[in-house]
């Protein structure tokens, strides 16, 4: 609120506390000259003295109540209120004193209605005026000013000497960093390049998935840069009312040319600049409005003006043509998850503010977080730290990482939870039968962690294993492994119980889906070759439906679902006679687990050397 309207506000406020002051003196006015201490057994022992001169009975409204005035013989006036007149006036009757006194009972004063209702009128219209002129000035005042402000871009500006963020920043991504160097050295050294008749970028858009670090590069370009750095989410161009993203994208690069060299950056693009003709709207639609101006506008201002738009997303494959092609976004930069190395060196930045105890070895955490970006890493770390804070300690151990990452990776183990002890033994076998399998093919694992403690997935207990390397592609017969190794803990149940329970559905759901999509989309099955029946109609570039693909027939189902079976139940009998093979093993491993609950890769392997 203004400092006008503020101080508008406290004046009406002690007007109407000054008149509601007034109007109870007014209303307690009849008994402001009552006299203190004065009362009817006052009234009565001086009446008795006879130094009573003239009594006045004045009766209110409020029959028998009233007020007594008396005027003594030496001139002193006195009032007193009394419950009764009536029992006043009865004293007065029957005084037998020497001196007569005088005394007269007034009619009741009655006040009009008018005179009753008026005072609250005036107070009601004092408060309607002071709402109206708050409404008013609120509307007129702070409303207006929002009105003006909707079409104005939201993005937020950081100037040069705010970044302090730089590529020494951002760990993993070596190959990245270099791509945006020459970005980096233009906005430095932009004769340089103009002078060879080079043409920077327009446009730089980041693609990979969640949490690789996409954001942060960008912030770190333009502290490289020392330039200011506008930052905007693709979804805060998108309004309900019709214009309003187009007007902020005008906005948004209208600021951007004052500011010239400087660099816009726009997270989750995805959000306006999906491909047109998709939406419900049709081409009228809002966010269709909205790209259409940011493609007039990159088109707009000069190739070497100094302004670079970096946008990130990980959804490239649902944007517009027309916004990926050259002088608009001209190049992508994949922004990949990190190798060993790129998960070391994100661990050595994320771990520089927090002591670490001399167990703790980072590359031993990059080589067993395969698979991990940027962001797990920091919430790895912190997880651990919050951990050993807990334990009142003022570094961080091996076994608060070794915890975190159970608890990041599978979820919160919940010891407190009863577990009967038939249902802790079927958890045992279920478990030993994955980690066996795990543990014997040889593309697969090896075991990291076993357990039976339930945890918060609602799981009765799991097999964690351990990458050993990180593989750009997975061949087919990692794939039959992994299916083996899926199949295991049913098989476990199966063979020990003669019986088997519900424990196995994700299991079974998760190789079902492993086998179906090498038979459907990596073409991995004989019988239908290499061809993809993963997606029978599906949109194409440009939001419409391509009609040029027919679904499958019926015989093409049935042989998907032939094979599909056929995979499943080869791998199941393969698992099958390992585990028959191990049964020795499996039952030390179930009486380690009932003994301790989980055990760690060191004390698994241990089980296999006896």
């Amino acid at each position: 609120m203004e400092k006008n309207s503020l101080k508008g506000l406290l004046v009406w406020g002690m007007l109407i506390a000054v008149f509601t002051f007034g109007i109870n003196l007014v209303t307690r006015g009849l008994y402001n000259n009552m006299t203190k201490g004065y009362n009817a057994t006052e009234f009565q022992r001086e009446l008795e003295a006879g130094i009573i001169r003239n009594v006045e009975i004045q009766q209110n409204a409020e029959v028998p109540t009233g007020v007594v005035r008396v005027a003594l013989t030496n001139g002193t006036q006195k009032a007193f209120f009394t419950s009764d007149v009536n029992e006043i006036e009865g004293i007065l009757q029957n005084y037998s004193g020497d001196e007569a006194v005088s005394y007269s009972v007034a009619d009741v004063k009655r006040k009009s209605l008018l005179e009753e209702l008026l005072p609250s009128i005036i107070l009601g219209l004092i408060v309607l005026a002071v709402l109206a002129v708050l409404v008013t000035s609120r509307s007129s005042g702070a409303g207006a000013n929002k009105m003006m402000n909707f079409g104005k871009s939201r993005a937020r500006l950081t100037m040069q000497d705010e970044n302090k963020m730089g590529f020494k920043d951002v760990a993993g991504l070596a190959e990245e960093k270099a791509e945006l160097e020459e970005v980096v050295d233009f906005l430095r050294n932009p004769k340089k390049y103009v002078a060879l008749g080079a043409r920077i970028p327009k446009g730089i858009i980041l693609v990979g998935p969640p949490g690789t670090g996409k954001t942060l590069m960008a912030k770190a370009v333009a502290g490289e840069a020392s330039v200011p750095f506008f930052s905007i989410s693709g979804s805060d161009f998108v309004e309900m009312y019709v214009g309003v993203g187009a007007s902020r994208v005008r906005d948004l690069f209208a600021e951007a040319k004052k500011n010239a060299p400087c660099i816009i950056f726009i997270d989750e693009i995805d959000a306006v600049a999906r491909v047109r003709g998709s939406g419900m709207g049709g081409g009228h639609d809002e966010r269709e409005q909205t790209l259409n101006q940011m493609l007039v506008e990159m088109d707009g201002f000069s190739v070497n003006e100094g302004i670079i738009v970096l946008a990130a997303t990980n959804r490239v494959d649902i944007l517009d043509p027309a916004i990926l092609r050259p002088v608009r976004f001209d190049r992508q930069i994949a922004v990949n998850g990190p190798d060993v190395k790129g998960r070391e060196e994100i661990l050595q930045v994320h771990t520089k503010n927090k002591p670490l105890a001399e167990d703790v070895d980072l590359h031993e955490i990059a080589r067993t977080t395969a698979g991990f970006v940027g962001a797990d890493l920091e919430n790895l770390m912190n997880e651990a730290a919050i951990l050993a804070a807990k334990e009142n300690r003022s570094y961080v151990m091996k076994q608060d990482i070794d915890k975190a990452f159970i608890k990041v990776g599978i979820g919160t183990e919940k010891r407190s939870r009863h577990v009967s002890e038939r249902d802790r033994k079927i958890t045992a076998y279920h478990e030993a039968g994955h980690a066996i399998l795990f543990h014997l093919l040889p593309d697969i694992g090896p075991v990291y962690t076993v357990s039976i403690i339930p945890t918060g997935v609602g799981a009765g207990g799991y097999t964690m294993p351990l990458p050993e390397r990180d593989d750009m592609f997975t061949t087919r017969g990692q794939m039959l492994q992994e299916i083996q190794a899926g199949l295991g803990g049913r098989i476990a149940e199966e063979m020990i119980f003669g019986d088997y329970t519900t424990g196995a559905s994700q299991d079974i759901k998760t190789v079902t889906k492993q086998a179906r999509a090498m038979v459907m989309k990596y073409g991995m099955s004989e019988r239908l070759g290499l061809i993809n029946y993963e997606s029978q109609s599906h949109d194409d570039i440009y939001g419409g439906r391509d009609s040029s693909r027919t679904a499958l027939s019926q015989n093409t189902t049935m042989v998907i679902d032939e094979e599909v079976k056929r995979i499943v139940d080869e791998c199941y009998a393969k698992a099958r006679d390992i585990l028959e093979a191990n049964v020795d093993v499996m039952h030390r491993i179930v009486e380690e687990l009932m003994e301790k609950e989980r055990i760690d890769q060191k004390e698994f392997e241990a089980i296999f050397s006896r």
